[in-house]
């Protein structure tokens, strides 16, 4: 029953709507005023639902807006924070840059000596670096006493070293002194670390003897008779010199041209100064080697010193004849040394002679003196003929 009510109903309206449509074809106005009616009625409902559904739109094309603005922020966020690493880097690759232009000029100011860059990886408490370590040892040829470089001048000197590191005592610690001197005159002073002074960026300066040049400004670089310090590295400048109570010696302090309070990177000098010493002493010995190496005296030398210089001295005994020299020369030469060997035996020994001699003199006839030739003047002339004898053979030995 309520299956077919409900299909009447949908005949009369679907009837109803038809003949509406008639009626609003053919006569239009006659649904005006129900328009009206219906317009006064719906009209409120339609901008009601209108505000709704813009709001609605608005709230859903906000969410999308949100949505996308959300990703699209946490996508600049991870290329900001890209970028941010990559400025940082370049940063401080650009700073890194220039820490080691400066250390590239510091070893062109130093190409004297061998050098190898090295990484501060740890320091001692405290703010300065006065006793750091390095990132190499042994195995890189690091010693103890190599001097350390940067900044533009000393730092210090390894003190300790281990197969992969190397601990450095600078400058300003407490008991670091050098051997300097100013490099305008070389006068000499002492630099002595001192960290309370270093508190006001100076360290101190003093044994400066009252008659040396050395000024406020002046240069002061290690000493050549430093006993572990290479000559000629800058330490710093010279400031508030002044003379001492005693009169007899100046002081002040110095300024170092390296900052001890940011030391990243610095140059090991791989020549030690006791290397240098070394290898200076040992140039000077083989120079001197020559002059030490004397021959030594022959037996022909030997005998005439013990004839009391009478018989010359014959060089030639001792030479053995030349390798490039013919059959005929080393028999002259054999013939030559046994004449001369047979010329030395007979000669008188001056002993003998002078004993013959006093004999002679010992004759109390003064009248035969000087009417007959004595004994003693026979024996003279003998020994004179002996003597010319024995001259005669250098010069029949060059025949």
């Amino acid at each position: 029953m309520k299956l077919s009510n409900n299909k009447l109903l949908l005949i009369a309206l679907s009837i109803l709507c038809f003949a509406m449509i008639v009626i609003t074809t053919v006569r239009d106005e006659w649904l005006s005023p129900l328009r009206t009616a219906v317009g006064y009625v719906l009209m409120p409902v339609q901008s009601g639902v209108n505000r709704v559904g813009k709001a609605l739109y608005r709230d859903v094309k906000d969410r999308e807006m949100m949505r996308s603005a959300l990703s699209e922020n946490k996508q600049l966020k991870l290329q900001l924070d890209a970028l941010t690493q990559e400025n940082t880097r370049l940063e401080s690759d650009r700073f890194e840059l220039r820490r080691l232009r400066a250390l590239y000029q510091l070893n062109q100011n130093y190409g004297q000596y061998r050098m190898t860059g090295a990484r501060v990886i740890a320091k001692d408490t405290g703010g300065w670096f006065h006793i750091f370590r390095i990132d190499k040892g042994s195995a890189d040829g690091i010693q103890v006493d190599m001097n350390v470089i940067a900044g533009g001048g000393l730092v210090g000197i390894v003190m300790d070293v281990g197969a992969n590191y190397a601990t450095v005592r600078s400058i300003i610690d407490d008991v670091s002194r050098v051997s300097a001197m100013a490099l305008q005159s070389g006068d000499t002073c002492i630099v002595s670390g001192d960290l309370q002074m270093y508190a006001d960026g100076r360290l101190k300066l003093s044994d400066i003897t009252d008659t040396a040049d050395i000024k406020d400004g002046d240069k002061i670089v290690t000493s050549t008779i430093s006993a572990k310090f290479l000559p000629g590295i800058l330490i710093g400048y010279a400031d508030g010199i002044k003379t001492d109570p005693t009169r007899l010696t100046r002081s002040g302090s110095l300024i170092p041209v390296a900052d001890f309070g940011t030391i990243q990177e610095v140059l090991v000098i791989l020549d030690r100064k006791a290397d240098l010493k070394e290898c200076g002493d040992g140039s000077n010995s083989e120079e001197a080697l020559p002059m030490e190496e004397k021959p030594e005296p022959s037996e022909a030398a030997e005998e005439s010193h013990t004839a009391g210089g009478i018989v010359p001295v014959l060089e030639e005994t001792t030479e053995a004849p030349r390798e490039t020299s013919s059959g005929r020369e080393t028999e002259r030469a054999e013939t030559k040394t046994e004449n001369r060997n047979e010329t030395r035996r007979e000669t008188p020994k001056p002993t003998e002679v002078s004993e013959t001699t006093r004999a002679a003199a010992a004759a109390p006839a003064a009248e035969e003196r000087e009417s007959t030739p004595p004994e003693g003047g026979e024996a003279r002339a003998e020994t004179e003929e002996s003597v010319m004898v024995v001259e005669s053979l250098p010069e029949e030995a060059s025949h």
